[in-house]
């Protein structure tokens, strides 16, 4: 959410930030905006809309050349998408710049008190209120500006991620962080601040990110320190080696970030087992969970927190947990998990789901689980991310960058992930015959294989999505594991298409939804083979009846389904508790060739940013 990049060194600056703007718009935006300073002029350009628009604008506001500079793609909190509320804001005296990820909780209070000092406020954000107070501690307390800034961050309440440029200080950049990433390269004589490492990733491969309640001072002529915001305390650098490639953060030939990363599934299911499960010698083997066998082994319940896509894997994740383990499982939004004052004790296991590994909600249930003393396994995509560090263990998904804000292959590699878990915890528990766990490790290995062909669907989920492009309303029914796997595919089709859609479990369409149901309706039923299937063929009947038209996902060769319905999607066989990875391709390709022929912006939909570090 937000979009920061900074710049400081012996290249121009300017196209290197708009750049690393472009590679961060997959975040989610609604304004963007550039600062560059040539050593006596500070120029700033910013409008609502996109990266292009900015380009366009700032062809004309910024006459000068600089090699240090700041940008930033802004997602709306305080004030509306507008010129004015964009970044960077500048102080009263023109000579501070900020640009801001996150939100100042007590910025009202704070823009009185200095309103009563006689400062004026051009836009409705905190940011400005917190670029003015740190001018007016730097004046007050006559500091120079990394010490103006540590001692304004302790005076504020929120979350936030910012880089502060000083004209007085012409060879520095400061920048701190809480609750929202923030990165920085580490090259020749130069530097570069970004959100995440890929706007620099052709620069340089060495990145230190930096920790929370940590802020540093980026300078060409002393080079960097990192200090502790609360005390001062020096920190010693940790300058990681980046695993990231340039192929990785590009399109490769397709036209959408989305439709890349769908088809990247085959591969990056393998990548996520691979090391880890040797089905030949019936062997699973993940570090986080070897070395904390006994946890899981002696754990009351598994708690697992989440939001969104990942809260669906969470709850395939619960099928196969328990029904692997025998262990109980809860799933809870971790939005509501943190408020609700939950019971969580010493033998509670909690499993935290994130791609980013930077979801607030999902970071704060951590905290509070940990408070309680659980033992706390964090599931996400990104290195060094802020969950891998906060968790007690964890497993990464290996997914590669996920560059679309609809999540499609973190989806798939966080089940496969959960999945390899439920079975090594079942295999040291002896709650799964030996055949079934090899049975499960042979069809877990070859599921790739699967998806491959699952994939073969592509063209026939175009042809369903030019009939029901234009429908106003959508449902997706399934059962048993496929249940979660209808909620992701109504997610998919809301947050690409705008098109309003629900999931439920089939068994819940006559407790309400079923008023719904007409000859407009499309009803997408999940109904392969294994699992409920005779439950969901009465499901499909009752739909047939009221003249409901009926997509179906089915196991290739069914024939009683296909009877039934009007649109028939064939997939591979598998067992029931893998058969989600198979069932969400067909449902991830039908929403995003909808919203293609609906012209929306599948990569950035409206509203949404890919991660959510504001509550």
């Amino acid at each position: 959410m937000c979009g920061i990049v900074g710049y400081i060194g012996h290249r121009e600056a300017y196209p290197i930030v708009i750049k690393g703007l472009k590679r961060l718009e997959y975040r989610g935006y609604d304004s963007a905006g550039v600062m560059l300073f040539d050593g006596e002029n500070l120029k700033v350009s910013k409008t609502k809309g996109k990266v292009s628009d900015l380009e366009e604008r700032s062809s004309k506001d910024i006459t000068t050349n600089g090699s240090i500079g700041m940008g930033h793609t802004r997602w709306a909190t305080h004030g509306v998408p507008n010129d004015v509320n964009s970044h960077p804001h500048l102080s009263n005296s023109g000579e501070l710049a900020i640009i801001h990820n996150g939100i100042i909780e007590n910025y009202q209070p704070l823009k009185t008190e200095l309103m009563k000092r006689g400062y004026v406020f051009h836009s409705d954000t905190d940011t400005e209120v917190l670029v003015n107070l740190i001018e007016e501690v730097q004046k007050k307390e006559n500091l120079k500006l990394g010490k103006a800034v540590q001692v304004a961050l302790n005076q504020v309440v929120g979350a936030y991620a910012i880089c502060v440029f000083d004209t007085k200080k012409p060879n520095e950049i400061v920048v701190a962080r809480l609750g929202s990433p923030l990165a920085i390269g580490v090259g020749e004589n130069e530097f570069f601040i970004a959100s995440d490492a890929s706007p620099f990733i052709e620069y340089t491969s060495n990145a230190i990110y930096l920790e929370d309640e940590e802020m540093a001072i980026v300078r060409l002529d002393k080079g960097l320190k990192i200090r502790k915001i609360k005390d001062d305390s020096l920190v010693d650098p940790y300058v990681q080696e980046l695993q990231m490639n340039l192929e990785q953060i590009e399109k490769g030939g397709y036209d959408h970030f989305m439709l890349k990363e769908i088809y990247e599934q085959p591969s990056v299911i393998k990548d996520t087992y691979r090391g880890r499960l040797l089905a030949n010698k019936g062997i699973i083997q993940m570090a986080g969970i070897e070395d904390n066998l006994e946890r899981f082994l002696n754990a009351d319940r598994i708690i697992i927190v989440a939001c969104g896509t990942s809260w669906h894997a969470g709850l395939v994740a619960e099928y196969v947990i328990e029904e692997f383990t025998r262990i109980p499982v809860e799933v809870e939004y971790a939005s509501e998990f943190r408020y609700r004052n939950p019971i969580i004790g010493p033998k509670d296991v909690v499993i935290a789901i994130s791609q980013s590994g930077e979801t607030a909600d999902t970071l704060a249930a951590i905290k509070l689980a940990k408070e309680n003393g659980a033992f706390v396994f964090g599931v996400c995509n990104v290195v060094g991310s802020s969950i891998s560090r906060e968790t007690h263990a964890g497993a990464y998904t290996h997914a590669g960058p996920e560059i679309g804000v609809a999540s499609t292959k973190a989806f798939t590699t966080q089940i496969t992930v959960l999945t390899m878990i439920a079975l090594r915890i079942a295999k040291a528990k002896g709650t799964l015959s030996n055949s079934d766990f090899h049975r499960y490790l042979q069809e877990l290995e070859i599921i790739p294989e699967k998806v491959q062909e699952a994939l073969l669907t592509n063209d026939k989920a175009k042809e369903i999505a030019a009939v029901f492009k234009d429908a106003p309303n959508c449902l997706y029914l399934g059962r048993g594991y496929n249940f979660p796997v209808a909620l992701e595919g109504a997610l998919k089709l809301k947050e690409i298409s705008y098109i309003h859609a629900e999931g439920y479990p089939a068994a819940e369409m006559k407790h309400g939804p079923i008023a719904l149901i007409d000859e407009h309706m499309p009803v997408i039923v999940i109904a392969p083979k294994q699992g409920h299937y005779d439950k969901v063929v009465s499901n499909i009947q009752e739909i047939k009846s009221r003249s409901g038209k009926i997509i179906a996902v089915v196991t290739k060769g069914d024939v009683q389904v296909r009877e039934l319905a009007d649109y028939v999607i064939e997939i591979p066989d598998t067992v029931d508790a893998l058969s989600p990875l198979l069932t969400t391709i067909p449902l991830q390709l039908l929403s995003y060739h909808i919203a293609v022929m609906r012209d929306c912006n599948v990569d950035q939909p409206r509203n949404l940013a890919k991660s959510v570090t504001v509550e």
